[in-house]
């Protein structure tokens, strides 16, 4: 059985909910699809969908729960809301940026942002680079977000030298 988690991000597709799931759980260690939900008779007259057709599915991404909805054309994901991959090292950069990005949006792609190809965006992040910028008025600090602001996919061996110069 699924943990649930208190708070759980939910996702809305037009009807890639679960064409983007099992991509997701591809990409991620320690991840799977719980549980499919289909639409029914019921509530047709609103939700237009196809009785039987996938409305919900639930999964895990390395331990954290996440809903995908099938809920129709009507939103759409933009950059106001990103999730965060921290990694410890620039493999794992390098394998999250290539594997989300793919078939993504190039031109979303800034200070470690990349936009998927379902329009989900993440930030592939180095972990401990909050400590490098944390203190603005330090040179190191400085030097470290010049770096950032120049870099689409985070270089963990040039923020280091930045910061450290």
């Amino acid at each position: 059985m699924q943990q649930i988690h208190m708070i759980t991000p939910c996702l809305w597709f037009d009807n890639q909910g679960e064409e983007a799931a099992k991509f997701y759980t591809a990409i991620f260690p320690n991840s799977k699809i719980v549980t499919v939900t289909r639409y029914g008779e019921a509530g047709q007259e609103i939700h237009k969908k196809e009785p039987g057709s996938v409305m919900t599915v639930e999964f895990e991404l390395n331990g954290y729960a996440f809903t995908a909805l099938n809920g129709g054309p009507l939103f759409k994901f933009n950059q106001a809301v990103s999730f965060q991959i921290y990694c410890d090292t620039q493999d794992e950069i390098d394998h999250y940026w290539e594997k989300l990005s793919e078939g993504g949006d190039p031109k979303a792609q800034a200070c470690g942002w990349l936009k998927d190809k379902y329009g989900v965006s993440w930030q592939v992040v180095p972990r401990g680079m909050a400590d490098m910028l944390k203190n603005p008025a330090a040179e190191g600090s400085q030097r470290a977000m010049e770096a950032v602001m120049k870099m689409k996919k985070f270089d963990i061996a040039e923020l280091n030298r930045a910061y450290a110069v």
